[in-house]
């Protein structure tokens, strides 16, 4: 398991080019991901992993926002994004695992590309549960590990890399554990080759 140092070095280290690199993959793998989360936000919204504030655009007017993120040169750049939208948003750094919000505090959490990067998936959708109001909504897009064996097995290869250089994963399959962290799962949508997810769920 990635330590969290580490894993915050590395974050600080991609930062400046993080923009670039999702620019490619959101056109070949992601298409629509972001809006179809974000445009159901409501209420108080906390997101987690917020990264350079690329989500920040796509929110409804009416919400009130917050992000967290482990990594301080990321929310340099999620706060400059901010500031150039016009977009109020309470920014924080912190540990996705050990969320710094009081029970019950957030209508919506959203997390789009990040459980795939947090040292244990678990304990981070456990701590979302928590934060959120009974019946708050989770909504999420994550890279997920394909049901076709040749891809699969493609995502594996490319998880050598990535789990060493970010501690990325591309195999997870959250749902499991978002129902057994006490979600009902609402809709859920699979890309065409399986690699990619978009999940809304209820806290029951």
């Amino acid at each position: 398991m990635a330590d969290l140092e580490w894993l915050r070095g590395q974050w600080d280290k991609y930062a400046p080019q993080y923009d670039r690199s999702m620019g490619v993959l959101e056109r070949l793998q992601f298409g629509g991901g972001r809006e179809w989360v974000c445009a159901q936000a409501t209420g108080d919204v906390l997101e987690v992993a917020i990264g350079t504030g690329l989500n920040l655009a796509l929110y409804p007017a009416g919400v009130r926002l917050t992000g967290l993120d482990l990594s301080p040169a990321m929310l340099r750049r999620a706060r400059e994004r901010a500031g150039d939208l016009g977009r109020t948003v309470a920014l924080q750094q912190g540990d996705a695992q050990s969320l710094p919000f009081a029970d019950g505090a957030f209508d919506t959490v959203v997390c789009t590309l990040g459980l795939c990067g947090f040292p244990d998936e678990r304990a981070a959708i456990a701590e979302m549960h928590r934060v959120l109001r009974p019946d708050g909504r989770l909504l999420l897009l994550d890279h997920i590990g394909s049901h076709h064996r040749p891809i699969r097995w493609g995502q594996r290869l490319l998880e050598h890399f990535t789990v060493r250089t970010l501690g990325d994963y591309q195999t997870r399959r959250p749902l499991p554990h978002v129902q057994a962290a006490g979600f009902e799962i609402t809709g859920t949508e699979r890309g065409k080759l399986g690699t990619v997810e978009r999940l809304a769920a209820r806290k029951r």
